[in-house]
């Protein structure tokens, strides 16, 4: 962000009262159009992919590196950054130029594997990133979408680079999946898996991204807070110690930044304070979930999270599915469905209730394994 950004965006936020200026630098899942401290990663991908800029498909390649190390981010930027100085428009259904006839171009799409869990999910999320009209989904099957997105994706008049994001956080997809499902574009398609580690499978290029070090990540901790707070609002000592706690891990030191300026906030302080910063980390569990996953579930799931962040104590699943269930329009068994899916999926935890009485089976309760101060400040002021 320039001189000129800065000054107009406090010219027209709609700015409240306290020292928050905008959530939206803080908040973890977003990504910002530059990332910090990247370069020489960014130059390493740009080896691999530089056959785009001769117009040419360059090899499938594996961006890989630890949770927070800032992937997302970087392809996001990257692919953002392609799309505007050699991609193309989307197109409409049916309207590619057959191949021989036109000028190829191509076209950088990223894609989150937790929205795309299936066949169907999965050519039905890359049609609508590749042409401009929106997709059906009732009333086609996965063989009427698989058909489109050849005819979509041709050499050389309509080609793809797709990144294909947080593909070692979903177990019911697998690489091996993946390139089965392009195969019938593979010819058009260069394939970017992103996740913690290389597939066991992988025979393409990689490129790893390391955890941020310190002082770099520290710097993210302060231009996103030099933009979305007052001025001063929190300090190089205090961005230090979260990025010591963060061990390189700029998705938890965002949402420990986010939380603890939303609790300085509410509280009225013109500043972050120390117990701000501890309310902060405090709200970030170990292991934490990438709060995009949470984000994005469905709405239903979503609000029972939020219901569950209300409850007082450390209720059983049968205690919280009831007491949920009774202010929304849920039955209990659906919730406790949710809650049981949830856990399995690692968003929360399962955890053994100590019985008092020492009778029968043992009940278990669930927490929260995401950035809780952050999920319930976007999901509404709760």
């Amino acid at each position: 962000m320039d001189l000129h950004e800065r000054i107009e965006r406090r010219q027209n936020t709609a700015r409240e009262s306290g020292l928050i200026v905008d959530r939206t630098p803080l908040n973890p899942a977003v990504h910002l159009p530059e990332p910090v401290g990247r370069g020489p990663v960014l130059e390493r991908l740009l080896d691999v992919l530089d056959p785009v800029f001769r117009q040419q498909l360059p090899d499938d390649v594996a961006v890989f590196g630890p949770k927070g190390s800032g992937k997302s981010a970087l392809v996001s930027a990257l692919f953002a950054g392609l799309n505007d100085q050699i991609g193309r428009d989307r197109q409409r259904i049916g309207t590619t130029t057959r191949a021989g006839s036109a000028e190829g171009t191509t076209q950088f799409v990223r894609i989150d594997a937790t929205n795309a869990r299936s066949e169907f999910r999965f050519y039905h999320t890359l049609l609508t990133a590749v042409v401009d009209e929106s997709v059906p989904e009732r009333g086609v099957g996965t063989d009427t979408l698989r058909e489109r997105l050849t005819d979509q994706l041709q050499v050389p008049t309509h080609c793809a680079v797709v990144a294909v994001d947080h593909l070692t956080d979903v177990e019911d997809v697998s690489v091996s999946d993946l390139l089965e499902w392009f195969e019938p574009v593979d010819d058009a398609v260069t394939v970017v898996p992103i996740g913690h580690e290389v597939p066991e499978t992988w025979t393409g290029e990689t490129v790893h991204v390391p955890e941020y070090r310190q002082h770099a990540l520290v710097d993210i901790l302060t231009t996103r807070a030099s933009q979305a707070l007052e001025s001063g609002a929190l300090r190089h000592g205090q961005a230090r110690r979260i990025a010591e706690w963060a061990g390189g891990d700029a998705h938890d030191a965002l949402a420990a930044t986010f939380g603890a300026a939303d609790t300085a906030d509410r509280a009225g302080a013109d500043r972050i304070r120390a117990n701000d910063i501890d309310a902060g980390i405090d709200a970030v569990p170990e292991n934490c979930v990438h709060l995009g996953r949470v984000l994005g579930l469905p709405e239903n799931r979503q609000r029972v999270l939020s219901e569950l962040l209300c409850l007082d104590g450390t209720p059983t699943i049968r205690e919280a599915a009831a007491a949920i269930a009774e202010g929304s329009d849920l039955t209990a068994s659906t919730v406790k469905r949710f809650l049981y899916e949830l856990a399995e999926n690692g968003v929360l935890e399962r955890v053994q209730t100590t019985d008092a009485h020492g009778n029968g089976r043992t009940p278990s309760h669930v927490v929260p394994r995401f950035p809780t101060l952050v999920f319930r400040r976007l999901d509404g002021d709760l």
